[in-house]
């Protein structure tokens, strides 16, 4: 399907087209928690207003629409009875094709797509108008022709019934005049947001040394853009696969392009790279395939190896810290590590785990042994007591 989309799961319409608006209904039947009727407006993609089966009035989706609704109460009225007169259409018809199509129980989508494209820089127009059913086209209306096509034989009773009773005239006038005077009106009120672009991140991802590397732009608006790659700069097909607009939840967009570098040699990694085109601009950002700016889930494969060098060497140099400071302090201190004095004299904490020792008198704490290195003889020397708090002199 070109056009139709099931609104359930749009969330966006991508069009490199300049300027667009869509209406976008559906009825259905059969899913609990969701609307049995839901209207949305989208002007260059961006949702601007909506309602539903149970809203009284259309709900403004941004800034300038809400600025739009105070300033202007009867284009406000005018979407506020669209909005119900759709919606019980809509009711009906999604029953009458249960019946048509022998069904009963279950979930039905019916949906209807209408709006217009128009390119402010060449004047081209054109307009639509299509519904679906269940995910599939079921009658769309030919603007050149003035005539209803219909692909499915449930509907062919439709095209005869809506091509003989005059309003395809009303629908031409709907998708053109109409639909161009709404758009522009919605272009000046959004101007300030509709037309500001706002350049991505462009990124290098690769999960494997071995699996594709993908060329990652987020956070770019609006979302007339391109993602693709190149070779010795020509565009590449082969070997790639190409990933939809997606929305982030700021408002921007985010796009992948994947790369098969199974058959590149490294060799010829310099003649790749990456592009990130806006629709309508001149300028592009330009990534050129290179390994050690591909960032995995530890980092670029340069940063991850540069990262393990750096701790090694840092940890060999904490231990050298470690074997010096030993050293010195064996030499200043060459004591039994048994024994460890404290400020009061009189005690002192014993490592093995036997706790604090207490004095028996005030000239001798306790006595230890050293030995001496290199098999030389025992020494005793005694921990004498200078006087309280302070602390004890050996001898």
């Amino acid at each position: 399907m070109k056009r139709l989309f099931i609104f359930l799961l749009i969330c966006h319409i991508a069009s490199l087209e300049p300027h667009s608006l869509w209406y976008i209904l559906s009825a259905t039947t059969g899913i609990s928690d969701f609307p049995e009727f839901l209207a949305s407006g989208v002007v260059d993609g961006v949702v601007v207003g909506y309602c539903d089966n149970s809203l009284k009035d259309t709900i403004p989706k941004t800034h300038w629409m809400s600025k739009l609704f105070e300033e202007d109460p009867q284009h406000v009225q005018w979407l506020n009875n669209k909005c119900l007169l759709n919606r019980l259409d809509f009711k009906a018809t999604i029953i009458t094709l249960k019946q048509r199509f022998n069904q009963s129980e279950g979930v039905h989508i019916f949906q209807r797509t209408n709006g217009c494209f128009w390119d402010d820089e060449t004047g081209e127009f054109d307009g639509f108008n299509e519904y679906g059913y269940d995910g599939e086209d079921l009658i769309r209306f030919d603007l050149k022709t003035l005539t209803w096509i219909s692909p499915r034989r449930q509907t062919v009773i439709n095209k005869h019934n809506w091509d003989s009773d005059g309003n395809n005239l009303y629908w031409k006038h709907a998708l053109t005049e109409d639909c161009l005077h709404f758009l522009k009106l919605y272009l000046n009120y959004g101007k300030s947001s509709l037309q500001t672009t706002v350049h991505p991140s462009v990124s290098l991802l690769q999960k494997s040394p071995s699996s594709a590397v993908t060329c990652h732009a987020t956070g770019f608006y609006p979302e007339r853009a391109a993602v693709f790659w190149r070779k010795d700069g020509q565009e590449l097909h082969e070997g790639v696969e190409e990933g939809e607009i997606l929305p982030n939840n700021d408002g921007t967009f985010q796009m992948s392009v994947d790369l098969n570098i199974s058959s590149v040699t490294a060799e010829d990694w310099r003649r790749y790279d990456c592009i990130f085109w806006f629709a309508g601009l001149k300028d592009s950002i330009i990534i050129r395939l290179d390994r050690t700016m591909i960032r995995t889930n530890q980092g670029s494969f340069f940063g991850k190896y540069l990262g393990i060098a750096i701790g090694v060497v840092l940890l060999l140099l904490a231990a050298l810290a470690c074997t010096l400071a030993f050293v010195a302090w064996r030499r200043n201190h060459n004591e039994h590590p048994s024994c460890v004095w404290v400020e009061t004299c009189g005690k002192a904490v014993d490592k093995r785990g036997r706790g604090l020792l207490e004095e028996n008198n005030r000239s001798e704490v306790c006595k230890r042994e050293t030995t001496e290195r290199r098999g030389q003889k025992i020494k005793k020397r005694k921990v004498k007591c200078l006087g309280k708090n302070k602390r004890a002199a050996i001898t």
